[in-house]
């Protein structure tokens, strides 16, 4: 069954690409686009392309009701991009209250969508979506995620390129958060690698750090947009995929979950189960080897911080 797919942030760096490669996915049969400008001339030029999915675009904060009305999937690349020297963190201040106005529209509008954030900072976005949309009572912990995806993108790829292997066979877990030292790939579970010391922290960082590979080589004129909007829309089609029936649909995701839940946080991304109701199982992490423990260790708090920073904004605000 073909879905519609909203994308709130439409016109944006992320948002163009993401709606492309949404245009050209079976699996979606009406996609709208919405932004503050910009988003009709978008509509427009992607109406033109000869695959199945109907496009409109909403431009104005008066018509994003409109865009979102109806919607099954809701993915929100809205906000600001990161520049040189700027943290994940450093996003906060401004996209902490557009995510918050965002949420508090789709608790009105689309209360039953599946909800996937991309805003930065997504350890600390994801809990103020969630807090928003339970004081309007209509959460369901099913169906909001953070997508961590790029994650797993930056290093299947990267774990490929070391290990001179097929990219297309190579599924790494990324457990944690989505910034930083709290991105933790799990790289002693990849069957048949093998690794030198120097390679599992060389690898370890760069998956980490992948972000600010690309905001410096593109010489602060941009962040990851190319990259992000193709993880965004494979775990969309991934999503769709699952609430359409099928089986067997796992991928990483920054949800509510008890992974962490001993150490104090209330959202952690792992391996998840999709189906008919989002998600239907979240798996444990799995054996760690010393050096996946240590930096789980370290950086748990951090996370569990990050996570505490969205609930408290969204509870004062």
């Amino acid at each position: 069954m073909a879905s519609r797919v909203t994308i709130v942030g439409a016109a944006g760096g992320i948002g163009q690409p993401l709606a492309l490669l949404l245009k050209n996915s079976s699996a979606v049969g009406s996609l709208s686009l919405y932004d503050l400008v910009n988003t009709p001339g978008v509509a427009a030029d992607l109406s033109h392309i000869n695959s199945k999915a109907q496009v409109v675009g909403y431009a104005g904060k008066d018509k994003m009701a409109a865009a979102l009305k109806g919607s099954d999937v809701v993915v929100i690349p809205a906000g600001v991009p990161r520049k040189p020297g700027m943290s994940r963190d450093d996003l906060f201040k401004t996209n902490a209250s557009i995510v918050r106005d965002i949420a508090a529209e789709c608790a009105k509008s689309c209360p039953d969508a599946s909800f996937l954030i991309i805003s930065n900072p997504v350890n600390s976005t994801v809990p103020i979506f969630r807090e928003v949309l339970k004081k309007a009572g209509v959460y369901n912990k099913r169906k909001l995620f953070g997508v961590t995806t790029l994650d797993v993108v930056r290093a299947n790829t990267f774990v490929a390129e070391n290990q001179k292997v097929d990219v297309s066979k190579v599924d790494v877990t990324v457990v944690g958060g989505h910034a930083g030292t709290t991105i933790l790939p799990l790289l002693s579970q990849i069957k048949g690698a093998k690794f030198s010391d120097e390679d599992l922290k060389a690898l370890t960082k760069r998956i980490q750090f992948g972000g600010d590979e690309v905001v410096e080589a593109k010489g602060g004129l941009g962040s990851a947009t190319l990259s992000m909007a193709q993880a965004g829309a494979h775990f969309t089609i991934r999503l769709l995929s699952a609430l359409n029936g099928a089986k067997g649909v796992s991928e990483c995701a920054f949800v509510e979950s008890p992974v962490a839940a001993k150490d104090g946080c209330e959202f952690f991304s792992s391996r998840i189960e999709l189906g008919k109701n989002g998600v239907e199982n979240i798996l444990p992490i799995g054996p760690m080897s010393a050096l996946e423990k240590a930096n789980y260790d370290v950086m748990i708090k951090d996370l569990s911080a990050q996570v505490k920073k969205g609930i408290d904004f969204a509870n004062k605000n």
